[in-house]
């Protein structure tokens, strides 16, 4: 496949923006978690591999997620993931950790209906080694990755959403999903669509796309998901995603079910 067509993909991000739920999809939106307040995510996402994979065949990641929100509309962000790597027979499968993630996302601006520029935002995220790198659990690198986010709405009930992702070292990989390289820069573009069908059920596509600057530090990654989200109740909503993607860094094919809660929220709700 030739670069021109991701590089498109990635460029299309600019101009659109995220969901307001950010699960299930890999697109971050701009929203933060308001001051004082703790929001949790968690999904478990199993994927076939590749057949460049192999002798890996499956990978299972559980990854959790802690967002606490600050002043000034920023947010700190934690989240580590579980991972399960099966293998042919006569190989060894793998589980444990894997790497901490840690970030710091500023709402930059909030879209108005009296201005056609999107809702922006930017953040940053350090991924720290903590992962067995020599069972793939982890990349054995410290990843530093800049990512931009933006969000429009086209009607009321309608949102176009993307990112524009900066990797200046290290890798994109979880597991043995994703660009994995020694050093090098890597760009990554995501492009999600989705619609409120009602005020419980929003469902969306998105498209995500990775390229390494250099062809023998990684490989390209590109993946299509169909999913959404179900309001359970204020402060807690129940996630679903289906994946299929191509090239060794994305999974073959993948499903993923995840859930996301307010704490203040579902505590007062509890009452």
């Amino acid at each position: 496949m030739s670069r021109t067509l991701p590089v498109l993909f990635i460029l299309l991000g600019v101009t659109a923006g995220c969901a307001l739920a950010q699960l299930p999809f890999y697109t971050d939106d701009p929203a933060v978690t308001d001051p004082g307040k703790v929001h949790f995510e968690f999904f478990d996402e199993v994927d076939g591999l590749q057949r460049p994979q192999f002798p890996n065949l499956r990978q299972n990641t559980a990854n959790y997620k802690l967002n606490v929100g600050l002043p000034h509309g920023l947010e700190l962000d934690v989240d580590t993931p579980y991972l399960a790597i099966y293998r042919a027979t006569g190989t060894d499968s793998s589980t444990g950790a894997g790497d901490l993630n840690l970030g710091i996302k500023w709402e930059i601006r909030k879209q108005s209906e009296k201005s056609w520029l999107p809702a922006l935002a930017a953040s940053l995220y350090i991924e720290f080694p903590t992962g067995d790198s020599s069972q793939q659990l982890g990349s054995g690198l410290s990843d530093y990755w800049l990512n931009l986010i933006a969000q429009k709405y086209i009607t009321e009930k309608t949102h176009v959403n993307g990112n524009l992702g900066y990797l200046f070292a290290g890798n994109t990989s979880t597991g043995v999903v994703g660009i994995t390289s020694t050093r090098g820069h890597v760009v990554t573009g995501g492009v999600s669509v989705l619609r409120d069908l009602n005020p419980r059920l929003t469902l969306g596509v998105e498209l995500y796309v990775g390229v390494a600057n250099i062809e023998d530090l990684g490989r390209d990654q590109f993946q299509v998901m169909s999913g959404g989200e179900y309001k359970i109740r204020d402060g807690f909503s129940l996630t679903f995603g289906v994946i299929v993607g191509r090239y060794a860094a994305s999974p073959r094919i993948g499903g993923q079910l995840g859930f996301s809660v307010d704490w203040p929220d579902v505590v007062k709700h509890a009452h």
